[in-house]
């Protein structure tokens, strides 16, 4: 509809992928296998649920009457028992098991660890294709040397695949954290109105035992490991924060790669992808904006900011629950979500499509090497006889008036053509020349890329070597 806001990351940014995880029917069909799990694990506990009811849910896990539902709701005001009812209209033999012993949270909470494990499997995805990219990409130009910078002021140089290692790691520590909160992840389980299972206990006619089974049970049957093992009604709202946290790392990541990347386009040397039909401005038809990578870094704003919502969240809830959660909770992780879908969908396109200009890169190198080989070409004209107080002195000045034609009549670098014509360093143009090879001043640059793709990541891309290609395509 377009007389209605519609959320940019549906719309525009985040893949389908992502955006069912969040949906209405994702979320009430998990409602119902709860259900069926809830109900099975009773039958099997010893209380009066049947298999025939049993077989009747299951039945119905997937065909939702959501318009009965809906109906529902509008008079009882209660989203949860509009969907009992919903469902006990399509199992009427089961009708009056559904649900029995829960409370909302039991559905509500458990539907949200689920689909919070499940999309974080789609970012730790995504990452493992991000790695695999940038590790193409470095591998393939591990030797190329490029000036590197600190306070983006030239500085010693690195390699152009060594600088991508320094994007990967970042990505890799996301990845890390990424499976370590996944390793992590426990269902609420089925717990009652204040955490205490006491409906259970009830049920099962004061069973302690069995109690502690159902929550076992629940878990095994919707592939989980355990349930916490004390909660208030909900699960603790702080596994939000600690999850968004991690998306949040992820977004760093991103944007410190897209900034850098948008840096290299300014300077010629590195450009993002740039389609044939693609107008770079509406006013200057030669330019070639960044916006795949400003597009990465203003969605990671947008998450950086957002992990802040489930961290205050987390703190101020009461006792064993408050509902100022609700609001709140089912806006900002989702769109945190959604929007770290589309941030790695970025990455992933840019960085697969990376254009790398070798001239230009060595043009800014030459420019810049004379004045980082002076230190070599001292050494050189001491170990011949010189005295390294003077020479350093004459390399002094020689080097400010060189800067000076550089900055001040935009001419070119003449250092080396300075040093020549001194007599005190006893060197020809020829000589100086060879030995400002660039391949000489990147120090392990290329040692440290190989070692880092082949120790590092080559492990863990052969941990998901079944984890396949994602979908890179960017929308408008």
């Amino acid at each position: 509809m377009r007389d209605r806001y519609e959320s940019p990351l549906s719309s525009r940014y985040a893949s389908k992928e992502m955006q069912y995880l969040f949906s209405q029917d994702k979320k009430f069909k998990t409602w119902r296998r709860l259900w069926i799990a809830l109900a099975e694990s009773e039958m099997e506990l010893g209380l009066p649920v049947t298999q025939a009811q049993i077989d009747e849910l299951k039945a119905h896990a997937e065909d939702i009457n959501y318009e009965v539902a809906e109906a529902r709701e509008r008079i009882v005001r209660h989203d949860v028992m509009s969907h009992v009812y919903a469902y006990g209209q399509q199992c009427p033999n089961a009708a009056g098991i559904i649900h029995l012993g829960a409370t909302s949270c039991y559905v509500g909470d458990n539907t949200d660890i689920i689909i919070l494990n499940e999309a974080l499997q789609l970012v730790r995805d995504k990452l493992v294709n991000v790695l695999r990219v940038l590790g193409k990409f470095a591998e393939e130009y591990k030797d190329l040397p490029t000036l590197a910078f600190t306070h983006f002021q030239p500085a010693q140089p690195t390699t152009v695949g060594k600088r991508a290692t320094l994007w990967m790691q970042e990505f890799l520590m996301d990845l890390e954290d990424t499976e370590y909160r996944l390793s992590k992840m426990k269902l609420l389980g089925s717990k009652g109105t204040t955490g205490t299972q006491a409906s259970f206990l009830e049920l099962f006619d004061g069973d302690d035992e069995k109690c502690e089974a159902l929550d076992r049970k629940i878990a095994e049957k919707m592939g989980y490991a355990a349930c916490f093992p004390v909660s208030g009604q909900t699960y603790p709202r702080k596994l939000d924060s600690m999850v968004l946290n991690v998306l949040s790392g992820i977004a760093q990541s991103a944007s410190k790669f897209s900034n850098d990347i948008r840096l290299l386009q300014h300077l010629k040397e590195v450009e993002e992808p740039f389609e044939k039909g693609q107008i770079g401005s509406s006013a200057m038809a030669y330019k070639r904006n960044p916006m795949r990578s400003e597009r990465i870094d203003s969605l990671s704003r947008y998450v950086i900011a957002d992990a802040l919502n489930p961290a205050i969240t987390s703190a101020v809830q009461w006792f064993e629950r408050t509902l100022d959660d609700s609001a709140n909770k089912r806006i900002s992780v989702a769109e945190a979500f959604l929007a770290t879908d589309a941030i790695l969908t970025l990455v992933l396109n840019v960085a697969d499509g990376l254009v790398v200009y070798p001239k230009v890169i060595e043009q800014h190198l030459r420019k810049e090497l004379p004045f980082m080989a002076t230190e070599n070409i001292m050494m050189d004209a001491v170990k011949r006889g010189g005295n390294r107080q003077e020479l350093h002195e004459r390399i002094r000045l020689h080097s400010m008036e060189a800067a000076k034609v550089v900055k001040m009549e935009g001419g070119e670098n003449d250092l080396l053509e300075r040093i020549a014509g001194d007599p005190a360093f006893g060197v020809t143009l020829d000589e100086l020349k060879a030995v400002i090879d660039p391949k000489r001043y990147v120090g392990r640059a290329p040692q440290q890329t190989v070692r880092f793709l082949r120790d590092t990541i080559g492990p863990v891309l052969a941990r998901y070597e079944n984890v396949g290609a994602a979908d890179a395509e960017v929308n408008v």
